[in-house]
């Protein structure tokens, strides 16, 4: 499979939703709770729960719950995750330069 042997196609199998790379985008300022996420993202809990898991399990991000009443859970990157920042500033750098606000086909 394409995907066991080129970078790109692994990269853009980790990455290569929406809903992650906006995470990634709200965590490179530092931790931030569920509801926060939530709210920046406009995505519907389960489907936050489910990428915030899977970003968890691939390395991406930890989750950090805090012994306190009510609990308090953030969600912060790894070095894997921060490695990406460049990546997600040149995506904002092209789209700036190419797709025009608003865009008349997205």
């Amino acid at each position: 499979m394409v995907q066991d042997v080129c970078p790109i196609a692994r990269t853009a199998a980790l990455i290569g939703d929406v809903y992650v790379l906006l995470i990634l985008r709200d965590l490179r300022d530092g931790p931030q709770r569920f509801t926060s996420l939530e709210r920046s993202i406009g995505v519907n809990p389960r489907t936050l729960s489910n990428r915030l898991h899977r970003m968890e399990a691939e390395g991406l991000l930890v989750r950090r719950q805090y012994p306190e009443i009510p609990p308090r859970v953030e969600y912060d990157l790894t070095e894997m995750g921060r490695a990406l920042i460049p990546l997600l500033d040149m995506m904002r750098q092209w789209g700036e330069a190419w797709i025009p606000y608003p865009s008349p086909t997205l």
